[in-house]
């Protein structure tokens, strides 16, 4: 289903840090997760100047592997789920509704895993930006985990429904809520395409970047850096057009020519790029 006979093993343990075994077992579930969602960030850069995202194996593993880039949720869950299919674990998708947005009901544009081991299902998702888990979460109702000072929780509401909350200090607060319904490939280039070209996706005309570490998140949106901690503590800057370049390698690890980050500069408020 997920192509993984296509990815080299090899490249991307190192592009993750991986140094693991590879038995389809749970702790090599977490374990590889954690690496992940640690080693590659989230971005958009792509859509935000005007580029196809294509899906096939081979040129996502070119992208995040192999030129220190990284991507969004389609195009991380998709390496994922090849991976664990090429080391023998159970993985399907699934489609989910944002529910960070607060009351409006958008439409199911996120895609995350499910994989099975020893019978017991563990939702995975390697591309949830900075607010995602750092390791799979049981997928049971009522189920708590803590991931290094980050708690998430599961809840079942009707039809099926199972939403992925966060505890924050003012509460738990609901990141998605995703059916019980599989999803393909296909599926997630349907989706893709949405959320790649369409004017109301959050993705057209901005620069997203977002990374996980085991004690901080940082999400920068246009030009505001916010940085989260473990404590719960806030800070925001505005980034300087001029220092764009500078705070996507240094902070997130993306690597990009100079005529990219001019173009991605003039998108932020009081540029002049369109999508």
């Amino acid at each position: 289903m997920w192509n993984g006979e296509e990815i080299d093993l090899d490249a991307y343990f190192a592009r993750t840090g991986y140094e693991g075994g590879t038995a389809p077992t749970l702790s090599t579930l977490r374990a590889l997760h954690r690496a992940h969602t640690v080693g590659i960030p989230f971005e958009n850069l792509d859509v935000a100047l005007g580029r196809p995202v294509p899906l096939d194996v081979k040129s996502i593993q070119r992208k995040l592997v192999e030129q220190s880039r990284g991507g969004y949720c389609y195009e991380h869950n998709t390496l994922f789920a090849a991976v664990v299919e090429r080391l023998g674990f159970e993985v399907v998708a699934r489609g989910a509704r944002n529910r960070t947005r607060g009351a409006v009901l958008p439409p199911v544009t996120h895609a995350l895993l499910v994989v099975t081991v020893d019978g017991e299902q563990w939702l995975c998702d390697t591309g949830f930006g900075s607010q995602g888990p750092l390791e799979p979460v049981p997928l049971r109702d009522g189920a708590v985990v803590e991931q290094g000072g980050w708690t998430f929780g599961i809840t079942a509401e009707d039809d099926g429904i199972h939403v992925l909350s966060s505890l924050r200090p003012e509460g738990w607060v609901g990141l998605y809520a995703f059916a019980p319904q599989r999803l393909y490939p296909a599926d997630f280039a349907v989706m893709n395409h949405y959320s790649s070209s369409h004017p109301a996706s959050k993705f057209v005309g901005q620069v997203v970047a977002q990374r996980r570490a085991p004690d901080v998140r940082r999400a920068l949106v246009r030009d505001e850096l916010t940085t989260t901690r473990t404590d719960g503590s806030v800070e925001q800057v505005t980034v300087p057009a001029g220092e764009l370049g500078r705070v996507l390698t240094d902070v997130f690890g993306i690597v990009l020519t100079d005529d990219e980050v001019v173009r991605l500069a003039e998108l932020g408020p009081g540029g002049s790029a369109g999508a």
